[in-house]
């Protein structure tokens, strides 16, 4: 078991599994699919350059992540698949979150109450210690325990 501290942009707690990339998510190339079908039930990654991620279900999960990349349509598209349910339920960031992130996080919790979590600055040793089905414990001040 490791624990982590990070800067905390959206505050909640949960416990549950994690999916890892160690590359940029690219947030339009990864959810489109899923985005633009109206009987979407869950997000399967369609980013076919984000190996780690490739078909994987992120609905609901802790997105463990260095950073997000691509279009200035990454907060909308967050936004979107978060109204939906369709999002990940926490965004564990090893760097600095984007702002096109930030904006689709905290807008989703705002206008729609959406309960996302966002938690950033986690360190290159978080995505070192988490993989992908690890389960992971958030805290509300930013501690994120790898179980």
């Amino acid at each position: 078991m490791k624990t982590f501290h990070g800067r905390v942009l959206a505050a909640g707690t949960y416990h549950g599994e994690a999916v890892v990339t160690h590359t940029g998510f690219n947030t339009l190339a990864s959810c489109q699919t899923s985005a633009l079908l109206a009987t979407s039930k869950k997000i399967i990654v369609s980013d076919q350059n984000n190996k780690e991620l490739y078909k994987k279900n992120i609905t609901g999960k802790a997105l463990c992540l260095p950073e997000t990349i691509g279009s200035t349509t990454g907060g909308m598209v967050i936004q979107t698949v978060a109204v939906r349910n369709l999002a990940p339920k926490a965004w564990l960031f090893s760097h600095h979150i984007d702002p096109l992130a930030a904006s689709g996080i905290i807008l989703s919790n705002v206008w729609n109450d959406c309960g996302l979590i966002a938690i950033d600055e986690l360190g290159d040793e978080f995505l070192k210690a988490v993989k992908t089905g690890d389960t992971v414990s958030i805290q509300e001040d930013g501690t994120v325990i790898v179980e």
